[in-house]
């Protein structure tokens, strides 16, 4: 029996894939990110599920992750669009990955080795993160295409740096006209480009339009609204019925309850004293496990379908909640910190506002350390009749 727990729905992912299929057609290479330990929703259990829903491809941050998966029998296509130290890049050989460049180091050493690999250019059109301009990427496909080894050139890609967090798009246009002229730039100079791609979940909730020949569908493939913003502009644009299911539902358990007087502290810097007498249960959930602190004295649980506020600070390891208004809740019971309880829904962008940041950070801190556990239906997963008891539990 797990005290802290995610339960992951696989149907949920699965139906998020089957409605991108939807949306880009069956012509565009449908990409789901399952970087940062898939959102937070586990590498191996969401990449699974993503290929069982129809992905055909599966994008990666680190060597790390696509190793994983290869171990794992993930069999499809893998984009690897993190760095890759020099020093790794003998890792490559055997995993037939295709692989984001910028460097000329990286290709000469790719090429000193050997390694058959298929690349991609990272273009720079105004996120000055990875990247380079047309003219140096001109460079790099010269570059490729006078390698010795196996190398060649399979795409060009940037990265939008403005889309999600307005509802004006001059920017995003801008740099799609930046990424298009190049695009122009190597075809004039004698190189085939087989895949270009520029949309992330945002742009391909957003602009049917300019899908290109392949989208990297993030957080959405999670079940999860880029941000508020990107649900404004689905609306203005005639998507707002685009039905997401969010998958993730993050779970504890009631590890100690107790009675305190009116005008007692709780927990560490005397931050909260109760008004009244109060039942306080324990949870042994922390910061260290991916809570966020700044939810002290702020957020809530969900608690036998009942809202429970947070008091005190949130602890390394533990939290305490209040149940006073609670009465039937018991040792063991199961609180949701995200997901749907009864009625009610604890969501990652509620955690977003009350921590001051967005749903993207709020799932992919959970900790790796928690049990991931892939399920058909989340609203069955729980093997007794009731389903706030612990199943050992009467």
């Amino acid at each position: 029996m797990s005290l802290v727990w995610c339960e992951i729905d696989e149907a949920a992912l699965i139906h998020n894939v089957r409605l991108f299929r939807a949306l880009v057609g069956p012509d565009v290479i449908l990409a789901l990110t399952v970087k940062a330990n898939g959102y937070g929703h586990g590498l191996v259990e969401s990449a699974r599920a993503f290929v069982r829903g129809g992905a055909d491809w599966l994008s990666v941050h680190s060597i790390e992750d696509a190793e994983a998966l290869r171990a794992a029998g993930i069999a499809i296509p893998i984009y690897l669009m993190g760095p890759v130290g020099l020093t790794q890049l003998a890792r490559l050989n055997g995993l037939d990955l295709r692989m984001v460049v910028y460097n000329r180091e990286t290709i000469e050493r790719l090429d000193e080795l050997g390694t058959s690999v298929r690349l991609h250019i990272k273009l720079e059109t105004g996120n000055n993160r990875q990247g380079v301009p047309s003219h140096d990427a001109l460079k790099l496909a010269n570059m490729i295409a006078a390698a010795h080894s196996g190398l060649s050139l399979d795409g060009l890609c940037s990265h939008f740096a403005n889309i999600e967090d307005t509802t004006d798009h001059r920017y995003a246009r801008q740099q799609l006209d930046v990424f298009s002229n190049a695009v122009r730039l190597l075809e004039d100079n004698g190189h085939t480009i087989p895949i270009k791609h520029l949309s992330n979940s945002a742009a391909t909730l957003l602009w049917p339009d300019q899908q290109f020949d392949l989208v990297r569908v993030g957080i959405s493939g999670y079940g999860l609204w880029p941000s508020k913003e990107t649900q404004i502009a689905a609306s203005l644009v005639g998507r707002s019925t685009i039905n997401l299911q969010p998958a993730l539902q993050w779970k504890t358990r009631i590890v100690q309850i107790k009675n305190v007087p009116a005008g007692q502290f709780i927990g560490y810097g005397c931050t909260f004293m109760t008004s009244h007498d109060s039942r306080i249960a324990i949870l042994p959930v922390g910061y260290f496990d991916g809570l966020d602190r700044a939810l002290s004295n702020l957020g809530y649980v969900l608690c036998r379908g009942k809202r429970a506020s947070i008091r005190g600070r949130v602890c390394m390891n533990m939290m305490m909640i209040d149940v006073t208004d609670i009465p039937e809740a018991g040792l063991e019971d199961v609180v949701v910190i995200l997901g749907r309880q009864g009625s009610d829904e604890v969501t990652a962008e509620q955690h977003g506002d009350w921590a001051g940041t967005i749903n993207y950070e709020v799932i992919s801190r959970i900790g790796l350390h928690v049990p991931r556990q892939l399920v058909e239906d989340v609203e069955q997963a729980a093997d007794h009749k009731d389903p706030y008891r612990a199943p050992n539990q009467s």
